[in-house]
This record gives structure tokens, C-alpha cells and sequence, in this order.
């Protein structure tokens, strides 16, 4: 009725106008309300930074005894360790192939030989520069010594060798053991033995009679035990 008397559309929109103010009024009121200065200083701990609420007053908790992160359950002892019932292990914990032989070569040339050098005798380039020279591969004890040995030094260190287990990978530290054992196997090698193998690795089967002439059949090399490739007889 008031509308009606007194200019209705002025009074209509001012009403609507005031209208319009409460609600942003509201809004913009619930806005800071929810903008504390808890939103900017969060109570959490900040890494590396002290906290006193813990007897130690460290922020970064050690891992709960006991826990185990998604993907690693190191369920397999020959695998992760090296080892068998607590002894170095002188078997691989799956079948080495020519792959992995050549992956093994390809990451002992990165990460072993710049102290070990390519063939193992402990004169790599670091070494030529001063840095105390390792073992060499083929000293007695080396030969001797059961690939879970060579895993194993990779994983944990050895004298003044530090662990590799970060840089290389569980399956590679094997693969690169089975190389090691490789080279300890080529080394000692005599050239009639190589030149046979070399043979027998590529001689072509002969036809005669419609027959066809197998090659010379191979037998298994061992070091200590440790099968790793073949040469022919």
C-alpha cells in the first residue's frame, strides 16, 4: 500500500538495494570469519624443525618399529640379503641370462669400474688419482668368495667402499655380482680353452646324408660351485 502511495518503483528499489547490502554484508562477514590466522599457521611440524612437544624435541619421528612401506616386504632372504640360514649365499636367486649378464656389464662400467677399472683388478681412474686401491677380483679370497659376497658388499659397504644400495637395485646388484663372477671366470681363461669355446660357440652344423651334424656339445664351468656360463669341452 506504502508502494502505492509513495513513488513504488523508488521505494521497491531501494528496498531491493538494502536488501542486496545485508546479504553481501553476511556474506563478506562470514568470509573473515573463516579466514583466521590459523588458516596461515597451521599447528604441524615442520621437517627438520624443533619440536619441544617430544622428549627429543625432534619434529621427524622415527619409522615405527616393525613398519613395512607398500612395495617393500622383503620376504625373500637370498634376494635382499645375500644370504642363506646367515651365510653368503654362492647361488643367484633367479637364472642369469645373456641379458642380464650384459645388463650386469653395462652397470659394473658405470658404478664399480671407476675404482675396480673394466677388468676388475682394482686399478680403475679414481684409484690412478690417489683413492686407496680395492682388492683385486681375482685375488685368492675373491675367487673363493660365494656371489652372495659381492651382493652383499654392494648392498651394505665394505672398508673404505661405501653401500650402493640407493644407487643401484636389488635385481642389478645381482646382475652385476653374476658379471663379477664373469670376469673371475675370463681371467684365468688359456687361449686354447678360448679359441675352443669360440669354436664351438660358432660352428655352423654340416649337412652330410641329409643328417645334420650337431655341434660340440658344452659343459658347465664352476668356481667353487657357482655355475655361470658354459664353454665347450
Amino acid at each position: 500500500m506504502a508502494c502505492a502511495l509513495i513513488n513504488p518503483k523508488a521505494v521497491c528499489k531501494m528496498k531491493a538495494r538494502r536488501t542486496l547490502v545485508v546479504i553481501v554484508s553476511a556474506v563478506s562477514l562470514l568470509l573473515l570469519i573463516s579466514c583466521r590466522e590459523d588458516m596461515h599457521n597451521q599447528p604441524k611440524f615442520i621437517p627438520l624443525r624443533e619440536n619441544t612437544f617430544y622428549p627429543d624435541e625432534r619434529s621427524a619421528r622415527p619409522t615405527i618399529p616393525g613398519t613395512i612401506a607398500r612395495g617393500q616386504l622383503q620376504d625373500d632372504p637370498l634376494l635382499y640379503t645375500g644370504k642363506l640360514n646367515g651365510q653368503e649365499a654362492d647361488q643367484f636367486p633367479f637364472a642369469m641370462t645373456e641379458n642380464d649378464l650384459e645388463r650386469g656389464r653395462e652397470r659394473f662400467n658405470i658404478f664399480c669400474s671407476p675404482c675396480h677399472s673394466q677388468l676388475g683388478d682394482g686399478n680403475g681412474m679414481i684409484v690412478q688419482r690417489g683413492l686407496k686401491k680395492p682388492p683385486s677380483y681375482f685375488e685368492p679370497r675373491l675367487l673363493k668368495a660365494p656371489v652372495g659376497h659381492f651382493f652383499y658388499v654392494m648392498t651394505n659397504g665394505w672398508g673404505a667402499m661405501a653401500d650402493y644400495s640407493d644407487q643401484v637395485p636389488v635385481a642389478d646388484r645381482w646382475r652385476i655380482a653374476a658379471y663379477i663372477r664373469a670376469l673371475q671366470l675370463s681371467h684365468p681363461a688359456k687361449s686354447g680353452e678360448l679359441q675352443t669355446a669360440h669354436h664351438a660357440a660358432n660352428q655352423v652344423p654340416e649337412q652330410s646324408s641329409g643328417e645334420v651334424k650337431s655341434a660340440e656339445p658344452v659343459r658347465e664351468r664352476k668356481v667353487e660351485g657357482t655355475v655361470i656360463h658354459k664353454e665347450a669341452k
